[in-house]
């Protein structure tokens, strides 16, 4: 009995890669003919099967065989679309334009033209490697509100655009970040006055206003004397407009530390270059007295 179990199985077994064998032959038979017909409507069956990767194969050859013909509309839609269920974006989003470019008057256009500002979003990277795609997905994006603005898309788009907005107001952020905590102040300064004039409803307003005020102190600590005064004072114009429009923020009482500390340093340094003021020669005071004496006796 066992014996007969064993035969069966590798009997089925060797029907079913006979059966594989034979598929693939008829797959690449059919991939290697001249019937385009019969490859443009194999190509649709294996799409809608969600065979994405041999309809691409069938679509590669037939796009070029179509081209210019009336079925090379529905054949680039499909097109874009099996490189976008393979996760290929980069060209899905080249055939969505394209298709969008090129048939402005179909149906499909509106779709297509959100597919591929949609294709630049899910290319957007995390907020702290380069933002190129980000840009260009905003821009994207934007054309499409732009085109169609009573399309049902255009809340999406919106919704998308906000997103990659909150992804580079992030970086910009930490990028700002970034110069403080490697101790460079003065980029650290400048970073954050222009995120938050490119971002002015940004979420990281307050922080950003209070570490302003921490990078100004240790740009003015860090300066040369002369220079201190001038830079304590800014920080502590800093802090007073961060108490008008923060009054109860949490960073408060870290903020009046930089504030008296750079108090303390306008005395300090005033102490400092007052020691350094040069004195009168005593030479010179010598010569004056004489001069002085020489000009009593001929009167």
């Amino acid at each position: 009995m066992f014996k007969n179990k064993r035969l069966l199985a590798v009997s089925l077994s060797l029907l079913l890669s006979v059966s594989i064998i034979s598929c693939k032959s008829k797959f690449e038979k059919l991939r290697l003919s001249n019937d385009t017909a019969k490859k443009y409507q194999e190509a649709l069956k294996l799409y809608k099967d969600k065979s994405y990767s041999k309809a691409l194969i069938l679509f590669d050859d037939l796009v070029q065989k179509y081209r210019g013909r009336p079925e090379a509309e529905d054949l680039s839609y499909y097109y874009a679309y099996t490189n976008y269920k393979l996760k290929d974006y980069t060209t899905s989003r080249y055939h969505f334009k394209t298709f969008a470019d090129t048939y402005p008057n179909s149906p499909k256009a509106e779709e297509c033209r959100f597919m591929a500002a949609y294709c630049y979003y899910l290319e957007s990277p995390i907020y702290s490697l380069d933002q190129e795609n980000t840009v260009k997905a905003i821009e994207a994006l934007q054309l499409f509100i732009n085109l169609y603005p009573k399309s049902d898309r255009v809340a999406e788009a919106s919704k998308l655009i906000d997103n990659l907005r909150n992804k580079l107001e992030t970086k910009s952020y930490a990028n700002a970040k970034l110069f403080l905590d490697i101790g460079d102040y003065k980029s650290a300064v400048i970073a954050f006055k222009n995120s938050m004039r490119d971002y002015p409803d940004t979420k990281y307003a307050e922080e950003m206003e209070f570490l302003s005020i921490k990078a100004q102190y240790f740009y003015a600590k860090n300066s040369f004397e002369n220079k201190q005064e001038e830079r304590f004072n800014e920080a502590i114009s800093m802090f007073t407009e961060f108490t008008e429009k923060y009054p109860t923020s949490k960073y408060l009482k870290d903020a009046q530390g930089f504030k008296k500390d750079s108090e303390r340093g306008i005395v300090e340094v005033r102490k400092i270059l007052a020691t350094q003021q040069p004195k009168p020669e005593k030479n010179k005071e010598v010569k004056q007295d004489e001069i002085k004496n020489d000009t009593n006796e001929q009167s």
